[in-house]
Formats: C-alpha cells, sequence, structure tokens
C-alpha cells in the first residue's frame, strides 16, 4: 500500500481542529510520525481489528489489571488498551526529561528545606500556612536526614498538551505514584501482537525500568550496608494497584511483604523468612503514609509495622518515596512550582504549569466565582478524577453546587482553564476517531534522576470525554519515543 493509499484509508479519521499527536497541529502531518503512519497503513482494518482483539484477550490472561472499588463491592477490571501507539519525536523527549527532571529536582529541594530551616516560608515564597496547614505535612519528619537530601525516589508528572501543541504540567504525584507497569506490558504487548509494524522505527526502550529503580534503591540504603536488602510493601490483594505491586517487585528481583512480614527490633526493620528474621535496608512502601506505622500514624493500621518510623529516623532503613512528600503534589502547592523552581534553582521553568487560581485567597476565588462556567475546579486533596467541576460542560444544577461547595471551604480548591487537551487517532466500535490523551511521564531518583523514555499514556475512551483516569473509564496507549 502507498503512503497516498495509506492517507485515503485514514480519511475518514478527522482530528475536530484539536493538536493530534498523530497528525500535528491543523491536521498538517508531523513528519517524525510518517514511518508509523505508513506502516499502519500496511495492515487490513479487518487483521487490525483482529490483533487488537487478541491484545484484549492477552490482557485478560495476564490479568493485568486494576480494581475498581464501588459502594458495594471490589471489581478487577483490564485497563482497556489501545493499539494504535502514541509517538513522540526525539526533539521533543528531550524537552520533557529536562522538565521532569528539573521539577523532582525542586521537589527534592523544597521538601528538605521545609522540614528542616524553611527558608522558603521564611522568605514568603509560599504562605506559610500552605505548607504547616497542609494534610500532607508530615511534623515526624522535620529534622530526618535523608538519604542525598532525596525524598521523591519515584515521580510522576503529569503532562497534557494544548491546542498550541505546547506540554504544561498538570499536576506532580510525588507519593506513590501507579501506572508504570503499564507502560512496560503495554510495550511487550505490542512487541508481540505488532512485531510488524515496530520494525525498523528505532523505538527507545522501557524494558530496564525494574533494574533503574532497584539501582536508585539500593542506593538510598544506610552508608554501613553493602549488599542492600529492597523490599515493596504493599497493602495487599485489595489494593487497586495490586497486580503494579507484584510487577515491580518482580521486576526489581525483591521481596513482596505486607505490614504483617515485618517486625521492629531495636530500631532495625526484619522482615520473616522460612529461615528466620532477615534484615531490611530499603523499603518501596506502596500504602500511604497514614497506615506506614500504628505506633505513630493511625494506631487501628494493619498495614504496616510498628516501629518504622523509629528505624527510619535512626538512619537504619530507607523509605521510598519519603514520609511527607504529600504536601509536595498538593494541587494548591502546585501553583506556587515556577516560584518555588527559581528559588532553589535559579531557573525558570521548563515546562509551564497549567494557569492556576487558588480559592483560599481572596483574588483566586473571587475570580473562579466570576467565571465558573468556563473554568474546570478541582478539590486540592482528590486523586482519580473525582470531585472535578468541568464548567464549560456542567449543568446550572452541578455550577450552583459547586459554587456552594467554594464558598463554605474556599481552602480545598483551585480552578484552571479549560485546556484542549490533545488527541490520539483511536480504534473505537465505530472506527478510528480522535480520543483525549495525557501523558504520565515517571522519574527514578537516587544519586541522580532517571526519567523512563516513554511513560503512561491515558486516552479517555468515552467520545468528548476530557477525563483519563482509569477509575473513570479511560484507557491507555503505548508511548514511543523516537531514537
Amino acid at each position: 500500500m502507498t503512503e497516498t493509499e495509506h492517507v485515503r484509508l485514514l480519511d475518514s479519521y478527522d482530528p475536530n481542529d484539536f493538536y493530534c499527536e498523530m497528525l500535528g497541529k491543523n491536521a498538517s502531518v508531523a513528519p517524525h510520525t510518517k514511518p508509523v503512519r505508513y506502516k499502519l497503513g500496511q495492515i487490513p482494518v479487518n487483521e487490525f481489528r483482529d490483533r487488537a482483539h487478541d491484545a484484549e484477550l492477552e490482557l485478560y490472561n495476564f490479568g493485568i489489571t486494576f480494581t475498581v472499588y464501588t459502594q458495594k463491592e471490589a471489581i478487577d477490571r483490564i485497563l482497556p488498551f489501545d493499539v494504535i501507539p502514541r509517538v513522540i519525536s526525539a526533539q521533543e523527549w528531550d524537552f520533557i526529561e529536562r522538565g521532569v527532571a528539573q521539577r523532582v529536582t525542586a521537589l527534592n529541594c523544597f521538601l528538605w528545606d521545609i522540614y528542616h530551616d524553611q527558608k522558603i516560608l521564611k522568605d514568603g515564597i509560599i504562605p506559610k500556612e500552605l505548607v504547616l496547614g497542609n494534610p500532607g505535612y508530615r511534623p515526624e519528619m522535620e529534622g530526618l536526614d535523608v538519604a542525598h537530601k532525596n525524598y521523591v525516589h519515584i515521580n510522576g508528572t503529569d503532562l497534557v498538551r494544548g491546542g498550541d501543541g505546547k506540554f504544561y504540567v498538570l499536576e506532580d504525584n510525588a507519593r506513590s505514584p501507579s501506572g508504570v507497569s503499564y507502560v512496560v506490558e503495554n510495550r511487550h504487548l505490542m512487541q508481540r501482537i505488532f512485531p510488524d509494524l515496530m520494525r525498523d522505527i528505532g523505538i527507545r526502550s522501557v524494558s530496564n525500568y525494574g533494574q533503574k529503580l532497584h539501582e536508585a534503591l539500593t542506593e538510598m540504603a544506610p552508608d554501613s550496608v553493602l549488599d542492600p536488602q529492597v523490599v515493596l510493601l504493599s497493602p495487599g490483594t485489595y489494593n487497586s494497584a495490586y497486580f503494579e505491586h507484584i510487577f515491580l517487585a518482580r521486576e526489581m528481583g525483591v521481596p513482596l511483604v505486607e505490614g504483617r512480614d515485618l517486625v521492629v527490633e531495636n530500631d532495625r526493620v526484619f522482615m520473616k523468612t522460612v529461615n528466620g528474621l532477615r534484615p531490611v535496608d530499603v523499603i518501596y512502601r506502596r500504602i500511604n503514609d497514614d497506615f506506614l506505622d500504628p505506633a505513630v500514624f493511625n494506631p487501628e493500621s494493619t498495614l504496616g509495622a510498628a516501629g518504622l518510623m523509629g528505624a527510619y529516623r535512626k538512619g537504619n532503613v530507607a523509605l521510598a518515596n519519603a514520609v511527607g512528600t504529600g504536601v509536595a503534589d498538593d494541587k494548591a502547592v502546585y501553583a506556587y512550582m515556577p516560584r518555588i523552581i527559581k528559588y532553589y534553582l535559579d531557573e525558570d521553568q521548563i515546562i509551564d504549569n497549567v494557569e492556576t487560581h487558588i480559592c483560599r485567597e481572596k483574588e483566586g476565588l473571587d475570580y473562579t466565582l466570576a467565571n465558573l462556567d468556563k473554568l474546570v475546579v478541582k478539590p486540592v486533596g482528590e486523586a482519580g478524577g473525582y470531585g472535578i467541576t468541568i464548567g464549560p460542560r456542567a449543568s446550572a444544577e452541578a455550577l450552583e453546587a459547586c459554587r456552594k461547595e467554594l464558598l463554605e471551604d474556599p481552602a480545598n480548591y483551585i480552578s484552571q482553564p479549560m485546556i484542549n487537551l490533545s488527541v490520539c487517532p483511536t480504534l473505537v466500535d465505530e472506527g478510528i476517531e480522535p480520543r483525549h490523551v495525557d501523558l504520565r511521564p515517571f522519574a527514578v531518583t537516587g544519586k541522580s534522576t532517571w526519567v523512563l523514555p516513554g511513560g503512561l499514556s491515558r486516552v479517555a475512551l468515552t467520545k468528548g470525554s476530557i477525563v483519563v483516569n482509569s477509575s473513570q473509564g479511560g484507557g491507555s496507549k503505548d508511548t514511543w519515543v523516537l531514537e
């Protein structure tokens, strides 16, 4: 099939004036995707659908799932996977990589400072009450020296591309970002189902994530330990990301443990094995601060282990991510990231924030209330796309309810203009149609920061929707970063 025939084949695909990840701005064809578009054109539509169906069956068979919690039950579902890849040029990736690394560096400087000298608060760069009154701020971390001044070992930065073709940071995820298992598994799935599509394209590998993560975590171990024992601490089988916990433990070659498998004696952490207790030096924990140590936080928790914080404070075990990182990915603190980057690094941010109005401030609240039908209003503490009011698409009743909540608790909200998220061609029942996408690159930091060349491209499978979260009906795509 020729390039001309290929273009005719995609004549039914219309990005509807959105920036298209495959075709570029105003559907003027992006040169870096030409080889991919040509290869897509070699595959008959019926065969393409059959292979997409095979991919879905593999997801079921391999148990690549997440859990959706309803009021009555927990349901395991596969994360819907679209087989048309999202392609990023080497030049664009260099920009993303530098921007993500810059943010992680600034976040670590910020966290070290607020748990030590608090210079940024004393200098009035960010409101003191926004940090010290933040539910993610942990006084237990004050004065605790973490290895290499590194708090955010694993970071997920959510990016969106607007109608102008530029990337923007939507939010930082510095606590326990999930989704990297789908990045790697999506690639392996494409290699099995579409080897012909990938051949000779020159795509950067994502298969060494587990190795890079393990290397970074061992760099966090106490200095006296020559061969650190790393474990992954999971809440257990009922957690929505349990598949990912198993996947990452396997990729790193480390034990997957639960709180009941750990004991703390004389401020040292051990795991129970068939041969007795074995020392643990680094814990990659996938449970929230509140449940980590019942002797310090929630006394009802059975997910962590009593005494963990004591061992942590003594420097006998490293925790990744560090306790208290939640304050750094708060949506209100996010609005101050340009100032935080400038303050610590004396640099302008590489990737811009989305314009953000802080409703705890009178000016931000007044602007939000006056433009409610034009803005997206988000609660600062929620994740997964919950609690969001999309003004341009909300009913009069929903807008009025949002107004009432803003007036009752303005500090709980920020607002942002609605971004015309970029789209990617996506295989749906009706054919190939545009669906909105975002991107979550993952950065791993030990002594230095490494960014996985690719990321989780989440796609809003519902027509017209801009909510890409898996819990809200979103799916994912393989992200190809070109060599």
